[in-house]
């Protein structure tokens, strides 16, 4: 039976790594022989940015896909990664919000994109950095939900609101999804980076990515170059943590 995996990569708090690890757990996925439709409903469109796509001049974006009748079939662009494949976006699809709020079936709207779907592995979700409808409609189409955990002080406390997000959509809408943390700008230099990472580690347990994202300026260079880490520098350390995760994820 043809099982395609969904992950909402999302999170509130920014600066989180989000879009980072969309696009570079994208890029792995691919590299690694996996068919991947990589879904920007962020409508900072950073996602399509990361991908070199110019994002003011599209013909077509998530916003017609997701209020019209556009399919993702027919939105989704290749990128420079073999079988890698992307349905951008950019700020248009901010009326999306307004827009959905008097729609019925609201918060599955992309979950009712995705049954077109039927030729990709993997499906990673790039999501608003707020819990409003788009990224309710994030979690309501996936099966596993991937939180990007920055490892500071107040990484803990960030979470408690997606979490009750998560809860409502399991209890009052009958769908469950996985959970898994993965642990972001990682300084092993610092002891407060180790502690904080043994709490999260303590808290959530196998939910925890074993992969570790490290601080890494090659990372944050990439966008500017409008590819992923795997072809911009492949050797950093940046670059072998996410191919790591897309290990895991496939395992």
């Amino acid at each position: 039976m043809y099982v395609m995996e969904v992950i909402a990569v999302a999170n509130q708090k920014g600066g989180c790594g989000k879009t980072t690890t969309v696009c570079n757990l994208s890029a792995y996925l691919a590299v690694k022989g996996k068919k991947i439709l990589l879904i920007d409903i962020d409508p900072q469109g950073s996602s399509t940015t990361h991908y070199g796509i110019d994002k003011w001049h599209l013909e077509n974006t998530m916003y017609d896909a997701l209020m019209g009748d556009l399919s993702l079939q027919n939105l989704a662009m290749p990128t420079m990664i073999s079988g890698l494949n992307i349905a951008p976006t950019n700020n248009q699809l901010s009326k999306a919000e307004r827009e959905l709020v008097n729609r019925p079936g609201r918060e599955s709207a992309l979950k009712r994109k995705l049954n077109d779907l039927d030729d990709y592995d993997y499906v990673i979700i790039d999501t608003p950095p707020n819990l409003g409808y788009l990224t309710l409609n994030a979690l309501v189409a996936c099966n596993t939900i991937l939180v990007p955990v920055q490892v500071e002080f107040f990484a803990l406390e960030g979470l408690a609101m997606l979490m009750d997000m998560i809860d409502i959509v399991t209890d009052e809408l009958g769908h469950e999804m996985k959970r898994k943390y993965l642990l972001t700008m990682y300084d092993a230099r610092t002891n407060p980076s180790k502690d904080i990472a043994e709490r999260i580690r303590k808290r959530f347990g196998e939910e925890v990515f074993r992969a570790v994202i490290p601080r890494n300026i090659r990372l944050a260079d990439a966008p500017s170059y409008g590819q992923p880490i795997c072809l911009t520098d492949p050797e950093s350390t940046g670059a072998k943590a996410y191919a790591e995760l897309a290990d895991e994820v496939i395992g």
